[in-house]
């Protein structure tokens, strides 16, 4: 580790650590690359990346816990398919994931006796990442693993840890298996642990840039970050996915897509009149993207359809039916009237400006006049 006297300039990243990521056969530029990528994503000064890449070259890492319960797997097939760092690394090297079903090497009785081992042995110091709803109807007998009910599971996993990451739609919200009638009584992380610390990371699936931020941030500060009412971390949800849409200035042109595959579809315009739910949705999505930043679904050319937002299912379903109203611009207003709107405020603001350009030159008139009669 770096000496506390040696003195480096802001943001920089002690040589040692380099060369120690060098030996792992992780290259300067890569290391660089990711920390600058977590540093920008957290929304955290350029300063702090010297104390992200410290952060990430501890030797203690809390052991972490990987529950799925209500669920399709899809946010472990996120996981798996990380790329920065990679889903290896952050097994071996930032974390040790002493328990995740879907790719430990132990089953049965074995793999369960390493998740009670972890937590009797690192009670109140581990993280729990929890994938998939949580059933709460009769007594959670419809989600068992070894012969034990999700919502017990989820207790006494949860209820032991320092912190619960809750990742996609389903364990933050509810997700799908919630929507109605809801058979299975399923619900959050949250509703089913209440005294449990948890943080949502709500999205189907959930962005593993988002969750490996979150985990850094936890290793560089020791907390979790600052979250909003839904326990959303503020750096991933504290803008409207509409706000930094790259279709945004269609939008405010009044230029929408009325059909798949239209001229104005094909151009790129806005898609609120076919269903995207950006306007209500808070989400990172047009920074951060998918598939190692390389697109989202706007930029693929289908609408918004909110999943990370409470009840997204219920709420936000047809999804091809337009939004009634969409907050924004200053005023609320449909898409039927925003670019009338705008025509005419613009023809108001040349009005107004002709107007006073009028005044301007009869003032100067008048003002020549009198200079001329004196």
């Amino acid at each position: 580790m770096q000496n506390p006297e040696t003195r480096l300039p802001e943001g920089s990243v002690p040589e040692e650590i380099l060369q120690q990521w060098e030996k792992r056969g992780v290259s300067r530029r890569s290391f660089l690359k990711f920390c600058s990528a977590m540093t920008a994503t957290l929304a955290l000064p350029v300063t702090m990346m010297g104390r992200v890449a410290q952060a990430l070259e501890a030797d203690s890492s809390p052991p972490l816990i990987w529950l799925e319960f209500q669920d399709c797997a899809g946010d472990s097939e996120a996981f798996l398919r990380a790329n920065q760092p990679t889903a290896a690394e952050i097994i071996l090297d930032y974390l040790s994931v002493d328990y995740h079903e879907t790719i430990m090497a132990a089953a049965g009785h074995q793999a369960e006796a390493a998740k009670h081992q972890t937590i009797e042995k690192y009670k109140g110091k581990y993280l729990v990442v929890v994938e998939g709803s949580i059933p709460m109807a009769d007594g959670g007998v419809y989600c068992t693993v070894g012969g034990d009910s999700a919502l017990n599971i989820a207790r006494q996993v949860c209820g032991n840890a320092a912190a619960t990451i809750a990742v996609g739609s389903c364990a933050t919200f509810g997700g799908i298996p919630a929507a109605t009638p809801n058979p299975t009584g399923a619900v959050s992380v949250r509703e089913a642990v209440p005294g449990a610390t948890v943080i949502n990371l709500p999205g189907c699936p959930v962005n593993v840039q988002n969750l490996t931020a979150t985990i850094v941030h936890y290793l560089t500060f020791g907390r979790l970050p600052a979250t909003d009412q839904l326990a959303r971390p503020k750096f991933a949800y504290g803008k409207r996915i509409h706000d930094n849409c790259e279709r945004r200035s269609h939008f405010d042109a009044g230029q929408y897509a009325e059909t798949f595959g239209d001229p104005g579809h094909r151009q790129g315009w806005c898609l609120y009149k076919l269903g995207c739910k950006g306007p209500e949705t808070f989400h990172n999505c047009p920074t951060v993207r998918y598939n190692e930043g390389s697109s989202w679904p706007i930029q693929a050319g289908h609408g918004c359809l909110g999943c990370s937002e409470p009840q997204f299912w219920d709420a936000m379903t047809p999804f091809y039916r337009r939004l009634p109203q969409v907050p924004g611009f200053g005023v609320e207003s449909t898409a039927d009237k925003i670019g009338l709107g705008l025509i005419a405020a613009t023809g108001v603001a040349f009005a107004a400006h002709a107007v006073a350009s009028s005044f301007r030159k009869g003032d100067k008139l008048e003002a020549d006049q009198v200079v001329k009669e004196d």
